[in-house]
């Protein structure tokens, strides 16, 4: 792999393990449904423009349904969700949920026509993971009704973004994925658009949060997704999905360090646990279209 290729390869697990600790600042002044249809139209600004420049928008009129589906599941619900779930949980918390996508793609991919052999690594796999979830849940990590709400909306995040690479590998992969990109992004920003509407703030939102959402958009989705279509060609899908046991990392060590967050030895455990797991869980077997 080149000296370009690592750098990107470095650059987009830092990038992709600071939404949370970005989410979780706007929230304070910003609905949910604002930071998300917000981060999602900054970002179909900067991509829609190079789709259209690439000629990759004229393929997906026959792939409409397909297009929206992924945008939905990709881009609408998990945003949405990430935001509202981190109105109760840490951003730590949050960061670590999402690394149980492997472990849902492993269980659900058969039922996207995706089928690879359930051997005994991923058994094992989903059940090392199945008990860091357990772990980190059990000790004291989550608290309070709305605490549990929290979890709850990370699930359907993560379950949202297990489902959007599945639909990808099934439907859209013989597309120039900055065609499906683009346009599921402006599909999520029309679905999120009447939530927004009604959710404006009262008053001007601090420089602060509004710096927060700018970089939500711009660099965790815009730049993010440039960089991960570079290491694919670059480096192969294959080593581009390592990044996604990068990022529980970077939220961890952002929320603990600067926002003051208690991870505890349970989070700590749940971490290593849901890693391993997943590496498991995936290990022999093809990768999807990354996240």
């Amino acid at each position: 792999m080149s000296s370009r290729a690592w750098l990107a390869f470095l650059a987009l697990g830092i990038i992709w393990g600071v939404p949370y600790f970005f989410i979780k600042l706007a929230v304070q002044e910003l609905s949910p449904w604002l930071i998300a249809w917000a981060r999602i139209v900054l970002a179909t600004l900067i991509l829609l423009p190079i789709a259209w420049q690439r000629g990759a928008l004229r393929p997906l009129f026959a792939h409409k349904g397909s297009v929206c589906a992924f945008g939905l599941v990709e881009f609408a619900v998990p945003f949405a969700a990430i935001s509202l779930a981190e109105r109760w949980i840490s951003s730590s918390i949050a960061g670590i949920l999402i690394a149980t996508i492997p472990l849902i793609i492993a269980l659900i991919s058969r039922f996207f026509g995706v089928h690879e052999r359930f051997g005994p690594w991923r058994v094992m796999g989903l059940l090392v993971g199945l008990s860091g979830v357990v772990t980190l849940l059990g000790l004291g990590s989550i608290s309070g009704p709305l605490g549990w709400v929290g979890v709850g909306c990370m699930l359907l995040a993560s379950i949202g973004y297990a489902v959007g690479p599945l639909i990808v590998q099934r439907h859209l992969k013989l597309i120039d994925p900055f065609g499906p990109i683009a346009a599921s992004l402006l599909v999520a920003a029309l679905i999120l658009l009447p939530a927004a509407l009604c959710s404006l703030p009262a008053q001007m939102p601090s420089a602060l949060a509004l710096i927060s959402v700018a970089v939500l958009g711009v660099v965790c989705t815009a730049l993010a997704m440039l960089l991960m279509f570079y290491l694919i060609t670059h480096a192969g899908a294959a080593r581009a999905s390592v990044i996604t046991y990068i990022n529980p990392a970077v939220a961890s060590l952002l929320g603990v360090a600067i926002l003051h967050e208690h991870l505890g030895v349970g989070g700590l455990t749940g971490l290593a646990l849901i890693l391993s797991g997943s590496w498991l869980a995936t290990r022999g077997a093809r990768p999807g279209v990354g996240n």
